[in-house]
This record gives structure tokens, sequence and C-alpha cells, in this order.
């Protein structure tokens, strides 16, 4: 049996990590959508533990407020906490792919073309068109691109939810 503050601070700690996570990729399609930054293949498989994570943590917010089971909420914190783990080797690979400390994968040795000038062949180009490639930061802001950002980003919420997995 959990006590009631342990109940109440692992909820927070899930609805904490929901919205953070949510924030984190939203950013990320809005420098896409709004700011017009093209993801690399590397920059989208990045969010895929965002993808996964918010919802799941949202499910243990629930869970715990719900008064579940302990053992349920922790796992599911556990679980985002590995996703986040994910996120961080993903972002390091990343980053060491763009300072070019090693081979990134074959899929992302392709660059953006120029957008065709020709109105007849556009739906044509738009189909051959490929994503930037890998190796080249987009943007850096204080020295990170943004696959550093996402290591800073995915270390501190593991450690949120690891924490918040095995506290009490």
């Amino acid at each position: 049996m959990q006590t009631a503050d342990v109940q109440t601070h692992r909820s927070l700690t899930a609805l904490f990590l929901a919205v953070a996570m949510a924030v984190v990729v939203g950013s990320a399609l809005g420098f896409e959508h709004i700011g017009g930054y093209i993801p690399c293949a590397l920059c989208l498989e990045q969010r895929t533990p965002y993808y996964i994570g918010a919802p799941l943590m949202l499910v243990a917010a629930i869970v715990s407020r719900a008064g579940g089971p302990s053992w349920a909420v922790r796992g599911l914190l556990a679980v985002g906490g590995l996703l986040m783990l994910y996120g961080l080797v993903l972002g390091v690979y990343h980053s060491g792919v763009e300072w070019h400390w090693w081979e990134g994968p074959a899929t992302c040795a392709t660059s953006a073309d120029a957008v065709t000038t020709d109105a007849g062949s556009l739906l044509g180009d738009l189909s051959a068109k490929k994503p930037p490639s890998c190796d080249a930061a987009a943007l850096r802001v204080l020295g990170l691109s943004f696959a550093g950002w996402n290591v800073l980003a995915s270390a501190a919420l593991a450690a949120i939810a690891l924490r918040g997995a095995a506290k009490g």
C-alpha cells in the first residue's frame, strides 16, 4: 500500500513527464512546420520515444491518480525512463554523425534538392525529394544542434522518470 504523499508525487511526476515530453516533441514539430527546418531520418527517429512516452506518462498519471497499483505506475515510469534513455542514445549517435565522429546510416547520405521552378514537373519533383543529410546540423544554438539539445532533454526526463519509478 502506498501512502497518499507517494501517490500524489508519482501522479505529479507522471503528469509533468507527459507535458514535458509533449513540449519537446511539439517544439521539434514547430521548428519543422513553422520554422521550415526539414528533419533528416535520424531527427524523425529521435521523436519516436516522445510519441510513445507522452501518452504512456499520461496513462501513468491517470492510473496513479485513480489509486491503481503502485507496481503499475512504477513500471510505467520505468518504461518512460527507458524510452528517454533510448532517445538519449539516439541523440548522442546523431550528434556524433553531425560532428563527423562516425558515419551515419546509409539512408542519411542524401541531401535535399532545390525546389523546382517548373510547375509542370512539380508533382514528380515532390515524390523525388529526399530529406537532408544527417551529418549537417540544420541549426546550432549555444553550440548544440537539435540532436544535442535532445540529449540534454532526454537525460533530464530519463532521470526524473527513473527517480519517480524508484522512489518509495
